[in-house]
């Protein structure tokens, strides 16, 4: 059954269907961080964030404990958004470089930002199962983005892992080997059309994946991925999704082609 994405939002926000999560999820919104004892939490599964008519996915891992399940705004309230948006910021595709709560005023450009599993787990280690009952929420979200979506940033390893099952789901068809996770990974998936159905000029289309380092503190505290690392990516996915003005003549590499990242230039000054 096809939805509007703001429908699908609030069918994942209602999600009970793993019970360590939702457990997790509410003792956290119970007992808190005493630095927000005066935070009402969120406390449930966490939607995407972001337009419906998105030419570019960033895809997380899950909300954050004392972040998004805060919050209920991905990446919202915890030092990985202030990176991601932050970087997000500076290559023209959010209006601001802090996201702090729902009511903040951020918004997002030409991009979306969404996670494979909407509930914040303990450890921010979700289990295998967990992953996979929560994937139908990212099948839907990307059949709704389909039609516009032509890249997809994806943040770690968990991410890639958990993102390509769910856009063989989604109607794209996965190279064989099934490409590896590494930063600056990129990959191209092409659309599994039947040959009786055709692609109109508003079929969706093949979408280019680029793997990048997680946000994590683990991550950005020691320097595995920088800013400037950061923003390479987004630049390069901005491109590939035609977000002015980092549109590009499109291209399309081999389905099985993964290849590294060079670096592109800064931000243009109208930015």
């Amino acid at each position: 059954m096809d939805l509007p994405l703001a429908e699908l939002d609030a069918r994942v926000t209602e999600c009970a269907a793993c019970p360590r999560l939702v457990a997790w999820r509410e003792e956290v919104g119970r007992v808190k961080r005493a630095a927000f004892a005066d935070w009402t939490y969120w406390s449930r599964p966490v939607p995407g964030f972001g337009p419906a008519d998105a030419s570019l996915l960033v895809i997380g891992l899950a909300p954050a404990a004392h972040g998004g399940n805060r919050t209920g705004r991905m990446f919202t309230g915890d030092r990985s958004g202030e990176v991601l948006y932050g970087a997000l910021y500076e290559v023209g595709l959010a209006s601001g470089p802090v996201a702090v709560s729902l009511d903040d005023g951020l918004t997002l450009r030409g991009v979306r930002v969404t996670s494979p599993v909407h509930c914040a787990p303990p450890e921010n280690k979700p289990t295998p199962g967990e992953r996979d009952t929560c994937r139908p929420w990212l099948v839907r979200e990307l059949g709704i983005l389909a039609p516009g979506l032509r890249s997809v940033v994806v943040l770690g390893a968990f991410g890639w892992q958990a993102a390509l099952p769910a856009f063989a789901e989604a109607g794209w068809r996965l190279p064989r080997p099934r490409p590896k996770f590494a930063h600056g990974a990129r990959v191209t998936l092409e659309r599994a059309v039947p040959p009786e159905t055709g692609a109109g000029p508003d079929a969706p289309g093949p979408v280019t994946l680029y793997g990048c380092f997680h946000v994590s503190q683990r991550n950005t505290f020691t320097g595995r991925l920088t800013p400037d690392m950061l923003k390479d990516v987004l630049r390069r996915a901005a491109g590939e999704a035609a977000i002015p003005p980092y549109a590009a003549p499109r291209r399309t590499p081999a389905p099985s082609a993964t290849r590294p990242i060079s670096p592109v230039p800064d931000r243009p000054a109208s930015l």
